[in-house]
């Protein structure tokens, strides 16, 4: 069974760091995508970042670019975001995903076959 398990969020105030982690366990397939969703209060579920698991490439949502960060550990089937500058619009819950037997980007929760239960981040100003 895949699991994706969330961890690191948080507290920060306004111009802080937070590091997300998600571990992956269960997995079958040989690559795969992994992904950084958040969700605010009344809005959208949106993508943040994303990482190939077969080629190293990643991609940005464009309100996170140049302030996060993403990276992974594929012997762990780990994924990891590092979120600096933070701001009080990045307050969100933040999941994690993966599209399995894929290769490219493709940051739609749509295409995502397994999730983790999120972590909350709470940026004050």
């Amino acid at each position: 069974e895949v699991q994706l398990v969330e961890s690191g969020g948080g507290l920060v105030q306004a111009g802080g760091s937070l590091r997300l982690s998600c571990a992956g366990s269960g997995f079958t397939f040989d690559y795969y995508t992994m992904s950084w969703f958040r969700q605010a209060p009344g809005k959208e579920r949106e993508g943040v970042s994303c990482i190939s698991s077969i080629s190293g490439e990643s991609w940005y949502g464009g309100s996170v670019e140049g302030r996060f960060t993403i990276s992974s550990d594929n012997a762990k089937n780990t994924v990891y975001l590092q979120m600096n500058n933070l701001k009080p619009e990045d307050t969100a819950i933040y999941f994690c995903a993966v599209d399995p037997w894929e290769g490219l980007c493709v940051l739609r929760p749509d295409e995502m076959d397994y999730w983790g239960k999120g972590t909350p981040v709470n940026v004050s100003s």
